[in-house]
């Protein structure tokens, strides 16, 4: 990877993530903008519904590791697609390994309560699988 796709790439990183105790145990959470919340909130509210999350990591043999997030609603078309750089966020991922569960809240909510949507990951060995990934990838620098 060169310089500029490294920039390129870390330009792109959604900064706004954050863990919180939810009965004696770190979740991890992805904040988004509060209007772009409140269209999710809206758009689901009081319906049944899946949210189907998928991890791709990217990484470069030199120790960068990126991580996507996916995550796509059953309901309303909703699909959102972020970023995150696990060199600075490896305890997420950790912490999203423990849980198997996934927050989405808006900056100005306090996390931990019930104004934060929670998403239950269904494959936590899939999460297992993925943390190891990206360790190994950590160690190639």
């Amino acid at each position: 990877m060169t310089n500029d796709e490294l920039e390129r790439l870390l330009a792109k990183v959604h900064k706004d993530i954050t863990l919180f105790d939810y009965n004696g145990m770190k979740v991890p959470c992805i904040i988004f903008e509060e209007k772009r919340f409140d269209d999710i909130m809206r758009t689901i509210a009081g319906k049944p519904l899946a949210v189907e999350t998928n991890l791709n990591i990217l990484q470069d043999g030199q120790g960068h590791v990126f991580v996507e997030i996916l995550l796509n609603f059953s309901y309303g078309g909703i699909n959102e697609k972020l970023l995150l750089y696990a060199n600075d966020s490896i305890e997420f991922f950790e912490s999203l390994t423990t849980s198997s569960l996934l927050g989405i809240s808006s900056p100005h909510l306090e996390y931990g309560n019930s104004s934060v949507f929670m998403i239950q990951l269904p494959k936590p060995e899939k999460i297992v699988n993925a943390l190891e990934i990206i360790r190994e990838g950590l160690k190639k620098h």
